[in-house]
């Protein structure tokens, strides 16, 4: 007897590396057109939707009985196949501990919810095991993380905890704790310089970061990051997705540029 949804449109890509990972992309029918993880889904799956925006003609003619996508952000794009008789979930979480348990609901929707739990608890001994090498460094940095550069908008909540998980600490985490990204915008770049970053971390969600543009910005220079030319990319598809890539790839490049920094401070 088959259980749960059999004809999922994933809006973004966090569904659709779930539902890989607990072998039930057979159920997968539409993809973002974002999706990168896993590289499989690209080659196997018709691309639907941006992130602002989705084909919703072609979403139904795939006919779905099941679409998830997130945050407010798609708030329009669930509206509408809600009108078309469309059953959808947008799920909301921030958090780390709200990645993992998305990861264990959308299991159980699917009828794989010992799979999922399973997944879940890999993924916080992966977490666990990052946090306790952390441990061992001689001294936290300071870190800026940037999601976007015009204007200039700080880390969401999940990537301010994964910052922790490996060893530094976000410097606005007033404004990680906000859920919207207009929330996070920095009216005063000063603020930055001000807070003194030793390790800054880009990740301009759809481009390339560049360092050089945010060296020259008035007044960073004095800044221990810029100073010392600590600032580093972190590709967007592996940290600005709650989902699984964050706390496995993401959170380990974050933990590799803490710990090199760690060293050169001897």
């Amino acid at each position: 007897m088959k259980h749960g949804p059999q004809r999922i449109v994933c809006l973004t890509e966090e569904p659709t590396e779930t539902l890989y990972a607990l072998g039930e992309q057979h159920r997968i029918v539409g993809i973002s057109g974002f999706t990168v993880r896993p590289p499989a889904a690209r080659r196997e799956k018709p691309k639907v939707s941006a992130f602002t925006s989705a084909k919703i003609g072609e979403i139904l003619k795939l006919r779905p009985d099941f679409v998830i996508g997130f945050s407010d952000i798609q708030a329009e794009i669930a509206g509408e196949l809600i009108r078309h008789g469309v059953e959808v979930w947008i799920s909301n979480h921030r958090s780390v501990d709200g990645i993992l348990d998305y990861v264990r609901r959308l299991g159980a929707l699917v009828g794989a919810a010992e799979r999922a739990k399973e997944y879940a608890d890999e993924l916080r001994r992966g977490l666990d095991d990052i946090a306790a090498q952390a441990a061992t460094l001689s001294r936290r940095p300071k870190v800026y993380f940037e999601e976007w550069d015009e204007p200039l908008i700080s880390g969401i909540q999940w990537v301010a905890e994964l910052v922790r998980i490996a060893g530094g600490d976000d410097i606005f985490p007033e404004r990680a704790a906000e859920s919207l990204a207009k929330q996070r915008i920095l009216e005063d770049p000063g603020e930055v310089v001000r807070r003194a970053p030793d390790i800054i971390l880009g990740s301009w969600c759809g481009k390339k970061f560049r360092p050089q543009k945010v060296a020259a910005r008035e007044g960073w220079a004095s800044i221990p990051a810029v100073r010392d030319g600590e600032l580093h990319e972190i590709k967007s598809p592996i940290i600005l997705q709650p989902g699984p890539a964050a706390l496995t790839d993401g959170v380990r490049e974050i933990a590799a540029v803490i710990r090199q920094w760690a060293q050169r401070q001897g």
